[in-house]
């Protein structure tokens, strides 16, 4: 009877350990989202205080009655928090649909055009994604004016270059195949080829891709209203709870600790579902872990 090694055994077992580790972490961003969307939701019917009420005193320290404190202005710091949330997941959601429609159409369309209409655009998308998104973000918000809309509108067309740059190289590859090849032969129109054989087979990608791009623009929201560029008041966006809390950190550290735990929870669960996402995807990926 051939023994086995402790080396044998630690191969058999890891791709079932690495499994487990990586059903965990999907678990984890799923709760860790879950949670933030479920504060948000609350938010929509209910909230400890009106958003402009300042009759709390100021920088009051965590209480019965302000369970995380006070701000300088003598307003509730959990009220602001949840609407934050809802902004957060507003602002996420949108700029990624924004995103998603102008860089998937985009990128569609390199794929089937010509090559030197591919070049140009393939060239202008390059030009694009060397500017940060943010700093994309800033002059469409400089030129627009300051609101919600106008944030997710801005940090929406700031990701599209990065989607439609990811579309054509998937879409262009899928093109390739002899399957779509034998589809065009048989007089398929290039709609039909889109909705049968390219989106199907590059969404799995797409959709890991575009939720890493949410948490993107959960920060660049964030990022926006630190600025003063972001939702104005009485919209209580993180980024704006953050500015307004560095001036007063030492004597009531929960107005930026409190915005900072929630980004740090939101951008994390979500990155952690997109790489649970990304082994369902592709389980060869997965067993070669």
């Amino acid at each position: 009877m051939t023994a086995v090694t402790p080396s044998d055994a630690t191969q058999h077992v890891s791709p079932r350990l690495k499994g487990r580790r990586r059903s965990r972490t999907l678990a984890i961003g799923i709760a860790f989202v879950g949670l933030i969307v479920a504060v948000a939701l609350v938010s929509l019917v209910w909230l400890p205080y009106e958003p402009s009420d300042t009759s709390g005193g100021r920088l009051e320290s965590p209480s019965w009655d302000h369970w995380l404190g006070t701000d300088k202005f003598g307003r509730d710091l959990l009220t602001q928090l949840m609407i934050g949330a809802r902004i957060a997941i507003t602002v996420g959601c949108g700029a990624v649909a924004v995103g998603a429609a102008i860089g998937i159409t985009i990128g569609l369309v390199a794929a089937f055009a010509k090559p030197w209409l591919d070049d140009t655009i393939s060239a202008t998308l390059d030009v694009l994604i060397a500017f940060p998104v943010l700093l994309l973000a800033m002059l469409i918000v400089a030129a627009q004016g300051a609101s919600l809309g106008t944030a997710v509108l801005a940090i929406g067309i700031a990701l599209s270059a990065v989607v439609a740059r990811l579309t054509r190289i998937l879409a262009s590859q899928v093109l390739r195949a002899q399957y779509v090849t034998a589809a065009r032969t048989s007089g398929t129109r290039w709609f039909g080829i889109v909705g049968q054989h390219v989106l199907p087979n590059i969404w799995p990608t797409l959709g890991v891709n575009l939720a890493l791009l949410f948490g993107a623009a959960v920060l660049a929201e964030a990022s926006l209203s630190y600025l003063g560029l972001g939702a104005p008041p009485p919209n209580a966006s993180w980024g704006r709870m953050l500015q307004e809390a560095q001036a007063t950190f030492t004597t009531a550290p929960a107005g930026a600790i409190a915005p900072g735990i929630a980004l740090v929870i939101l951008v994390v669960g979500v990155n952690f579902i997109a790489d649970g996402l990304r082994d369902l995807a592709d389980p060869t990926r997965k067993r070669s872990r």
